[in-house]
């Protein structure tokens, strides 16, 4: 009997073939019925025996479909299973890990709630947009970063002088480890959004070091794209070369990827934590590390 039972979300059958794959365990998939009125039924195909299972699924859009299908799944795993270890690669409402403005709910509290009343032992994570988030559950929980595999890509590239970018601050250290696995070096724009419209706006002025460099902008997630559009038009500006974008997470909404690429983006590379066309680098060898 295998160590493992692998069971797939909706959202993350690849993944969950590939994770499976490399820790030699059963697979079961789930099948999902959407009924007219909303509501989804998941039945699971297959025998669950008693060892440990794992839950792979996303929580991108649509968001509350996909986290409810995943409680869902990981409550019929709780019946057979000695451990249960959800692996969400993409955790959706880890921007809502704070009150920011008074009277708004910390959604990701609410989250970690719910995975551990539904019985998850342990959490796996990829990327998560901030670590705060991960402090509200009061189970195992474990963070890893997509940055190597996505360096491992980029290595295989013919660049020019690279230069790693961080679209703002906030980005810096993510910005410094990249850089640090490819061997080059780093910069970091500043940039400010406001909180109620979501504008956003570069304030650096200067960056004479990007000049006929191909530049790698790297980012936790891209959503619609905003802060890459933006960093990527001042680039340009400051006559760079080239400019990439690596991301983890590619969420890439309202027509993201075509404005981006419009701004000036040779290309977007990301990981299949979110399945799409830019999901060029798997990291199901990074999460199997991070279970056994």
């Amino acid at each position: 009997m295998t160590k493992f039972t692998v069971i797939s979300g909706s959202s993350s059958k690849d993944l969950a073939k590939k994770l499976a794959k490399r820790l030699g365990a059963n697979l079961l998939k789930s099948q999902l019925r959407v009924f007219p009125d909303g509501e989804s039924k998941i039945t699971l195909e297959g025998k669950l025996q008693k060892n440990k299972i794992i839950v792979i699924q996303s929580t991108y859009p649509p968001v509350d479909e996909n986290l409810i299908q995943t409680l869902s799944i990981i409550s019929k795993a709780k019946e057979y299973g000695t451990e249960i270890i959800a692996v969400i690669p993409y955790m959706g409402y880890a921007r809502q890990d704070r009150e920011f403005l008074p009277g708004e709910v910390i959604t990701m509290k609410v989250i970690a709630n719910l995975f551990k009343s539904v019985g998850t032992s342990r959490i796996i994570v990829v990327d998560i947009h901030s670590m705060i988030g991960l402090k509200y559950f009061n189970i195992k929980s474990k963070n890893v970063t997509a940055i190597p595999d996505l360096v491992k890509y980029f290595s295989k590239l013919k660049l020019k002088n690279p230069l790693v970018v961080s679209p703002d601050q906030g980005g810096k250290e993510r910005a410094k480890e990249f850089a640090k696995f490819l061997n080059t070096e780093y910069i970091s724009l500043e940039k400010q959004r406001d909180r109620k419209t979501g504008k956003v706006e570069i304030k650096t002025t200067n960056f004479n070091e990007v000049i006929g460099r191909d530049l790698i902008l790297v980012d936790d997630m891209i959503s619609t794209g905003g802060s890459i559009i933006k960093a990527t038009e001042f680039l340009k500006k400051q006559k760079c070369a080239r400019v990439f974008v690596a991301c983890t997470h590619a969420l890439l909404r309202n027509d993201a990827e075509k404005k981006i690429k419009k701004a000036g983006v040779t290309k977007i590379i990301s990981t299949n934590t979110i399945p799409g066309k830019t999901s060029l680098v798997d990291v199901s060898g990074t999460i199997a590390k991070a279970i056994i």
